[in-house]
């Protein structure tokens, strides 16, 4: 089973065992990641979900879509390059080590 790894908002760093086909939001949620809020439930349509990806897992991720894009331009904390919705990435074994950082707001 992979292993993410969510660095929280206060720096300190929660690795957690990720099923393969989950949504990296999903497993935010079921480990109680704090700020990852998921308003909408992983539909795509809050952008409360918002994390950067570690700039070494940036180019192995698929790009987002243009609706993931799109909400992503109307993010609380700043939209950077390594901007995506947790709720759009999907977990695999190839994302065996992937680190995300929760930004310190959503909404």
């Amino acid at each position: 089973m992979p292993t993410i790894t969510y660095i929280l908002k206060d720096g300190s760093h929660k690795a957690v065992a990720a099923p393969n086909g989950k949504s990296l939001m999903e497993v935010a949620i079921a480990n109680n990641i704090r700020g990852i809020d998921a308003e909408c439930g992983g539909c795509c349509s809050c952008a409360t979900c918002h994390v950067y990806v570690d700039e070494e897992w940036s180019g192995r991720l698929p790009d987002a879509d243009q609706m993931e894009d799109e909400l992503l331009d109307g993010v609380s904390a700043q939209r950077r390059p390594e901007s995506r919705l947790s709720c759009q990435i999907t977990v695999s074994d190839a994302l065996d080590g992937l680190v995300v950082r929760v930004p310190t707001t959503q909404g």
